[in-house]
């Protein structure tokens, strides 16, 4: 009972400040001099901590990474569930290449734009290859960027070959891929796929029995070890089969 009521009022007041914390960044988003901006870009960050913590998810760096990480890198990962659009920036300083549609979602998508994430429309072949400039206009200037090479959450295993996106980049701007593995020991709770809507899947992820999420991060990835993109992705597609293997199976 006493165990019952402290889990309550921390999610009560996790639920408070997350909502305090919405409203004072979108508000902070009609600021001009912080729109896109490393102050606003900071708050960001722990804007998505407050949203996992509100969700009552235990998420989990588990460094597998030999070296240290560069500076600067394109951070690929396996896109099963919603979580990762604020789990990924929670744990890492990059801008997430997302669908377009997320500039829609209220107040969410507001906070995101300005934030500075970059934005693509996947039924648009046009769209799709314009943020190739973009992105690499963004790590031009100094910002890491994420993306997902399954291009969209398609479920708890990986069944679609890896878009070429990333690589193309990272062949053009030599500037290497950091893998991340995402592990939901909950799968079925956490995987976002029809008929649920993402308000349906934070209830999901709030209720579920095994709230522990687990991001793992490995070596970078030297792009000048590569001729052809083609070659590039279908090499990190097999590392990541070979994670679901370890992880998932």
């Amino acid at each position: 009972m006493i165990q019952a009521l402290g889990k309550l009022i921390y999610f009560i007041i996790n639920g408070v400040e997350l909502t305090v914390f919405t409203l004072i960044m979108n508000g902070l988003s009609y600021l001009r001099r912080l729109r896109d901006s490393r102050t606003y870009f900071t708050l960001f960050r722990f804007w998505c901590r407050s949203f996992v913590r509100a969700l009552g998810v235990d998420l989990r760096l588990h460094q597998k990474n030999a070296s240290t990480l560069p500076e600067r890198y394109i951070l690929i990962a396996n896109h099963p569930s919603a979580l990762e659009d604020v789990g990924i920036p929670a744990l890492f300083p990059v801008h997430s290449v997302a669908k377009v549609q997320v500039k829609d979602w209220w107040l969410v998508g507001r906070i995101t734009e300005a934030a500075g994430n970059l934005y693509v429309d996947r039924d648009n072949p046009d769209s799709r290859r314009a943020v190739i400039d973009t992105m690499i206009t963004a790590l031009d200037s100094g910002k890491n960027i994420a993306l997902y090479p399954e291009g969209g959450c398609t479920g708890r295993r990986i069944t679609r070959d890896f878009k070429l996106g990333a690589f193309d980049v990272s062949l053009q701007t030599g500037v290497p891929i950091v893998p991340v593995f995402i592990h939901y020991e909950a799968q079925e709770d956490f995987e976002w796929q029809d008929p649920y809507t993402l308000v349906d899947k934070m209830w999901h992820f709030i209720r579920t029995q095994n709230h522990r999420a687990n991001y793992y991060v490995f070596d970078a990835i030297d792009p000048a070890d590569f001729d052809d993109k083609v070659v590039y992705a279908e090499h990190v597609q097999k590392m990541y089969l070979q994670w679901q293997e370890k992880y998932l199976a």
